[in-house]
């Protein structure tokens, strides 16, 4: 399976220097092409105010059409009408803007996370998903990660053969009520995309240095702060025993996602 790592959204809240990225995968497989995640699409660059919401003051997205995965998968070569099917490891608009401009691909999820986003009880859920969102009436197809085989020490997973083969969920609630990593197996290397599950490498990976104003903003959006950390912790731990054939990303860091380009091109 051929990955290529996206940036469908920069973004500049105050006080991270390096800014922020939405890291959407696109996927060669089989039988046409998929997505993890979809960033920031053409509808939210023509409405922001509607399509992001109030964040958008803090986030600063660039908004840049250029920037949607539909433009680069074109510029790949490939037929946007071959994505068929699009993973979302939660349902916040710097993960889902792009939906809309696949509206005949189905889209995948934890069924709790659907829940949340048609069913929202919280403030901040209330606030979070937008409707406009879901205007061009997306099919949801949803899954309840747990009778698949664990992923390195992650019980909760669901395997996903219908879209490719070694593709699974992982349950990863915190972040929002639903949040999942989604896991890939390339057939010559692991990969795991964390989504929001950490924001910066440096709250994994040892180095410490995480900008204030990334963790006060993780601190404010997620649905429940304990299950946050214990996923910080059990990722810290995978990323200190990671053998040297996985890659572990998430949706936000650029620092990730350069190193993952980097790997895409030596390949």
């Amino acid at each position: 399976m051929k990955i290529h790592h996206l940036n469908c959204g920069t973004m500049h809240p105050p006080r991270t220097p390096d800014g922020l990225v939405c890291h959407v995968l696109l996927l060669e497989t089989d039988t046409g092409l998929a997505l993890v995640d979809s960033g920031l699409g053409l509808h939210d660059a023509a409405d922001p105010a509607r399509r992001f919401g109030p964040g958008r003051f803090y986030v600063r997205p660039r908004f840049d059409e250029n920037e949607a995965a539909i433009r680069q998968i074109e510029r790949l070569g490939f037929n946007p009408r071959d994505v068929r099917d699009i993973v979302i490891t939660h349902f916040d608009a710097d993960h889902v803007g792009g939906l809309a401009d696949f509206p005949w691909a189905r889209v995948h999820l934890t069924a709790t996370e659907a829940d949340a986003a048609l069913n929202p009880r919280t403030f901040v859920e209330k606030h979070r998903y937008l409707p406009t969102q879901r205007t061009h009436h997306p099919t949801l197809v949803c899954h309840t990660p747990g009778d698949g085989e664990p992923w390195n020490g992650f019980p909760a997973t669901k395997e996903l053969p219908d879209i490719a083969p070694g593709l699974a969920i992982i349950s990863l609630p915190g972040h929002t009520r639903g949040h999942a990593a989604v896991a890939i197996d390339t057939g010559t290397h692991q990969l795991l995309h964390a989504g929001d599950a950490f924001y910066h490498h440096g709250q994994i990976d040892g180095t410490g240095h995480v900008p204030r104003a990334l963790t006060t903003m993780e601190r404010l959006v997620a649905h429940n702060p304990p299950q946050v950390r214990a996923n910080h912790e059990r990722l810290t731990e995978l990323w200190t025993a990671k053998p040297s054939d996985l890659l572990l990303i998430n949706a936000h860091d650029p620092t990730l996602l350069r190193r993952a380009q980097q790997l895409d091109t030596e390949e």
